[in-house]
């Protein structure tokens, strides 16, 4: 069983994604970590030096990698992951995903200064500027989201409320 956790960047799908693997007994994989751990660099660095191009052909090469592995794993995948070519339909076809659904003002106060200083597309954004940064590319990124097996409005739920969601999703 794979489950892939997808949605906007700091929508939480790193940190759900851990309570969700320790909850179900699985394996946790962070995509951007993994790939940033591979490359040696931050993902705003390959951006800057190799590209988006490169970058998204790392996270497409990490896609089927995983579809490789027998171990049950929940994967959060970056927040392009869905936007490229056809990761959507391979994701689907390796597994359940997940969109998980917020706001632009709700991702934006979860995010702290270190949040947004990593994330190269929201550096140097007073919040005005990043809600409405984040309300313009969500739209766009929002019909690839919407892909997803099942779509979680995460508005007002607890991560234990949404673990408890989800699993009941894979067993139902």
């Amino acid at each position: 069983m794979k489950i892939f956790l997808i949605g906007y960047m700091g929508c939480g799908k790193s940190s759900l994604g851990k309570k969700l693997a320790k909850t179900a007994n699985m394996e946790f994989v962070d995509m951007d970590s993994l790939i940033e751990q591979r490359e040696g660099a931050s993902v705003s660095d390959i951006f800057a030096y190799a590209g988006e191009a490169y970058f998204r052909q790392a996270e497409r090469n990490l896609i089927e990698e995983l579809a490789e592995q027998e171990t049950s794993m929940v994967i959060s995948t970056g927040g392009g992951v869905p936007t490229w070519e056809d990761n959507m339909t391979r994701i689907n076809s390796i597994g359940e995903s997940f969109y998980l659904r917020r706001t632009a003002q709700q991702i934006a106060s979860r995010l702290s200064p270190h949040g947004r200083y990593k994330r190269p597309k929201l550096r140097g954004l007073n919040d005005e500027e990043l809600v409405e940064f984040m309300t313009k590319n969500m739209a766009e990124r929002e019909p690839y989201y919407m892909q997803a097996t099942h779509v979680v409005d995460c508005s007002d739920k607890s991560d234990e409320c949404l673990v408890e969601y989800i699993l009941d999703k894979i067993k139902g």
